[in-house]
């Protein structure tokens, strides 16, 4: 079988050397060809001529998150993708026990299994791998995205500090499985649907999401005022969120936000600002090559 790998050099995000270090190993077990693209077109035009071709991708969330937007515009999302974690967060990586060195992702995508997982569908026509969020946490990646090239994955932390002192919060009305979690009066924070459970390169926003079980986990964040904001910061950081009054955490199969305009960072990749947005599981929508169980 020839690889097809594909680096977004638009990302910022590979590292040669890195990269080089994967593709020895890779080469040593097959045939290989890189591509390099720099938007959307030239990614659809890659993945739209596989050709029997595996397709790998090397980066982060975000280059994932464009590769299986593409294979899914190409009617592709049957084939198990490799990947290699090449990014600054690589969270859906981590979820599915990705090695990140690189040799050691290279020989997972020569000798892996394939895992099916769920995919987020929105909507507007966008997916979803990992995990989009609302609020506060879109504010922290526009900020950490100015600097991640010279803070690499402590970034997304400095970022949310920020944003979480100078925000108000948004009213937003969320909604899982037709039931109201906020109704709209209530200023949020931050909402995140997730398929996985981090984000932001190790944030453990949803600890218990699995991204195979059919459902999205739901994280709705009231707390807007100064000490609500910190006290919320600090149990995040240790995982102890979930057990605040002003955290709501459900799961379910549709989640549906509207009220005022909202930014949103969907793996990574920030959007523009909306006022409605619905997002729906695909249980089983594509498969990413995970390392074999023992005696496989």
């Amino acid at each position: 079988m020839t690889l097809l790998v594909v680096v977004n050099r638009s990302a910022g995000t590979a590292d040669d050397e890195a990269l080089d270090t994967a593709l020895d190993v890779l080469r040593g077990g097959t045939d290989v060809e890189v591509a390099a693209t720099a938007d959307a077109g030239e990614l659809d035009r890659v993945l739209a001529g596989l050709d029997g071709r595996r397709p790998v991708v090397a980066g982060g969330d975000g280059s994932l998150h464009a590769a299986v937007a593409a294979l899914d515009r190409a009617g592709a999302l049957d084939r198990p993708l490799g990947v290699l974690p090449l990014g600054t967060g690589n969270d859906l990586a981590r979820a599915l026990g990705l090695p990140l060195d690189p040799a050691e992702a290279a020989a997972v995508v020569l000798g892996g299994a394939a895992r099916p997982l769920d995919l987020l569908r929105d909507d507007a026509g966008g997916i979803v791998v990992n995990a989009v969020h609302a609020g506060v946490g879109a504010d922290a990646g526009e900020r950490a995205h100015r600097l991640k090239d010279t803070l690499g994955a402590v970034a997304y932390p400095l970022g949310a500090a920020v944003a979480g002192v100078t925000t108000p919060g948004w009213r937003l009305r969320v909604e899982v499985d037709g039931a109201a979690v906020t109704d709209g009066g209530t200023p949020v924070l931050m909402a995140g649907v997730c398929n996985g459970p981090t984000i932001g390169g190790g944030t453990a926003l949803a600890p218990d999401a699995r991204p195979d079980d059919g459902l999205a986990d739901v994280v709705v964040v009231t707390a807007t005022g100064p000490a609500a904001r910190a006290a919320f910061a600090a149990a995040l950081a240790t995982g102890r969120h979930a057990g605040r009054d002003d955290v709501v955490v459900v799961r379910g199969r549709e989640v549906s936000l509207s009220g005022e305009p909202v930014g949103l960072d969907a793996d990574g990749e920030l959007q523009d600002p909306v006022t409605a947005r619905t997002w729906r599981v695909q249980p089983a929508a594509w498969s990413v090559l995970v390392p074999s169980a023992p005696g496989r």
